[in-house]
């Protein structure tokens, strides 16, 4: 019998791919489905106890903040102890990240002072450069080398229990980068299981624009002219700001392509459909949110050319805020304050999202979509500050689309 879960984010097209529902139930495992995201599937009996703790905090059902331990939420960009730009003040850190190198520098940091003893993050996948595996990084080199965005399919929470495990057996603790969804979902589960509390004293989150499917990263390929046997490495950015997305080949070459053309006219017409109502892409669970600090061109757009790397940083909680003034106090890092009402210049994307959550949600209440539970997100309040004409224009956009079939 199918678990409840199962059936609701299956109807509702919501699955995040996070892989939590794995972690708890040896009766589903992750697999990859066509045209290329992480989906859970069932192998086994789940029982009405796993089932119900999957729903508990599975972020295709609920995500759900008000008791996380933060400060109240800013409607737009969640909530703030320091919100500032930055970046790692080692050059090689600096470069190799997606912008200014803050979430390498920081957890970094957490290793060094002994805050944690390894982080559980994602990397490419040394089988497959294009797409991702969740690693434990426990030096500064391991986690160099997983700096970079990657955008394609990840399940980093599937392997919780092994990781809750080592930590257990060993007494040790670990830090966790992941998507927001992943973050709000491990926080959620973190309720119901001591072990994460106790063992996970640190949770990142990059702001998130979606994940592409692998499909669209095959575009990529094609439009480079590469085999996907013939490439050794593949960054989708990185290695500057934004950086190029870069296929590395067996005999040494490499070929790549702006990071305006890889993300803006191929990865970001393919992203998952839970990503597109995604109440909480800026973070809002983790103890500190990074993101690009873009600088707006003279059309109020973000600017992709290539500059030195710049960091959004957002301490959400004591935690987050106590390892962002080590950190600067140590070196490690260097920060300045903004005002909240410079990230719409950085991030405008992710202000729209926000403020049209709630028209999507009632497109998805029209044809009869279950919907996500949003709550402790400011959701009714960021629709308020979308002007009516555009929240119709999304309302009605997604109900064609979902008419079609396209959505």
């Amino acid at each position: 019998m199918k678990p409840a879960f199962l059936d609701q984010v299956e109807r509702a097209g919501t699955c995040t791919g996070c892989g939590l529902c794995a972690a708890v139930s040896a009766g589903i495992r992750m697999t990859s489905v066509p045209p290329g995201w992480a989906r859970p599937q069932q192998t086994g009996p789940v029982s009405a106890a796993e089932d119900a703790a999957i729903a508990a905090a599975c972020p295709g059902i609920v995500v759900d903040e008000r008791d996380n331990p933060h400060d109240p939420q800013e409607p737009l960009w969640g909530p703030q102890r320091f919100t500032g730009v930055g970046h790692a003040t080692d050059s090689l850190v600096r470069h190799q990240g997606s912008s200014g190198g803050l979430i390498s520098a920081l957890v970094t940091h957490a290793l060094r002072s002994g805050m944690v003893d390894f982080i559980v993050q994602v990397r490419a996948d040394p089988a497959n450069p294009m797409g991702n595996i969740t690693t434990v990084s426990a030096s500064a080199d391991d986690v160099l080398a997983a700096a970079g965005s990657r955008y394609v399919a990840s399940s980093p929470l599937a392997g919780l229990e092994d990781w809750l495990a080592r930590a257990e057996a060993d007494g040790s603790r670990f830090a966790f980068v992941g998507k927001p969804c992943d973050v709000a979902a491990l926080r959620a589960r973190a309720k119901a299981d001591p072990r994460i509390g106790a063992r996970v004293p640190l949770m990142l989150a990059f702001f998130c624009a979606g994940i592409p499917s692998t499909r669209a990263v095959g575009r990529i390929l094609d439009q480079l002219g590469v085999a996907a046997p013939d490439v050794a490495a593949f960054r989708f950015r990185g290695d500057g700001w934004p950086g190029r997305a870069t296929a590395t080949l067996h005999d040494g070459s490499s070929r790549s392509m702006s990071y305006s053309d890889s993300w803006g006219d191929i990865l970001s017409k393919e992203v998952q459909f839970r990503c597109k109502i995604c109440a909480d892409a800026v973070g809002g669970a983790a103890d500190i949110a990074c993101a690009d600090a873009w600088y707006g061109d003279e059309r109020g757009y973000p600017s992709f050319e290539e500059q030195d790397g710049r960091s959004l940083v957002m301490a959400r909680t004591a935690t987050g805020l106590d390892l962002l003034e080590a950190a600067r106090t140590a070196g490690a890092v260097e920060t300045s304050p903004v005002p909240v009402a410079d990230i719409i210049a950085m991030q405008p994307g992710q202000a729209r999202r926000k403020r049209q959550v709630v028209s999507r949600l009632w497109a998805m209440r029209v044809v009869g979509r279950p919907v996500p539970r949003y709550l402790g997100l400011a959701t009714a309040e960021a629709s308020r500050r979308e002007p009516m004409l555009l929240k119709l224009k999304s309302f009605a956009g997604l109900v064609r689309r979902f008419i079609r079939g396209t959505a």
